[in-house]
């Protein structure tokens, strides 16, 4: 289960490896909203957050064995690096139209890298006995999203409402969890993009 403790450890394991991202004035956009610059991010994007905080988590029986995720490309840098830095062999299935620079810079990050993500994945991790780093869907990789909460409230302790995109959900949980503990009166606010609304459909119908 998620913690305020757990996001607030992750912030401090990922001193010197996550930047501090910084928080923008966006006048263009209107009065009084900022963007948080994740894709200032090493690695691109925020996905290295959670990444490392999962390699972080592992027994020292699993970082022997390895870990395996199936990313299109973020979190399979994410990983990538993580893994490397950490001494821990990585493998990474991809899709088979996963962009061609982010095949590139996962395997430069360190990775071995494979075609068809889900089931390569689950057929390597049964085969060789690696840990699967699910990309939003585990308590440590979401703790390590969190920190961008974190973050917000230090950089603008007045913030009145946060706007957070939602892919798999993992961003979204770990932001939300932190701000809603630390100030239950900022408003979170998930978005994504009406022609693939996912998150909005599964809360209409009770069910993923």
């Amino acid at each position: 289960m998620l913690t305020l403790e757990m996001i607030q450890q992750a912030q401090e394991a990922l001193r010197g490896i996550a930047r501090r991202t910084p928080l923008d004035p966006a006048p263009k956009l209107g009065e009084n909203i900022y963007i948080k610059a994740e894709n200032l991010q090493l690695t691109g994007a925020f996905k290295l957050r959670g990444a490392y905080n999962k390699i972080l988590s592992l027994t020292p029986e699993e970082a022997a064995r390895g870990v395996i995720a199936c990313s299109a490309g973020n979190h399979a840098q994410g990983i990538a690096l993580s893994a490397t830095r950490l001494g821990i062999r990585s493998v990474i299935c991809m899709p088979a139209g996963a962009p061609i620079s982010k095949v590139e810079a996962t395997r430069a990050y360190g990775a071995e890298v494979y075609d068809d993500a889900a089931r390569e994945a689950e057929r390597l991790t049964k085969e060789h006995g690696y840990t699967f780093a699910h990309p939003f869907n585990d308590p440590y990789v979401i703790a390590g999203q969190g920190t961008i909460g974190l973050e917000i409230l230090e950089q603008l302790p007045d913030v009145s409402q946060v706007v957070v995109p939602i892919g798999g959900g993992g961003l979204i949980s770990g932001i939300a969890y932190a701000i809603k503990h630390l100030k239950p009166s900022c408003r979170v606010i998930g978005v994504q993009a009406e022609g693939a609304a996912s998150m909005e459909q599964s809360i209409r119908q009770g069910r993923p």
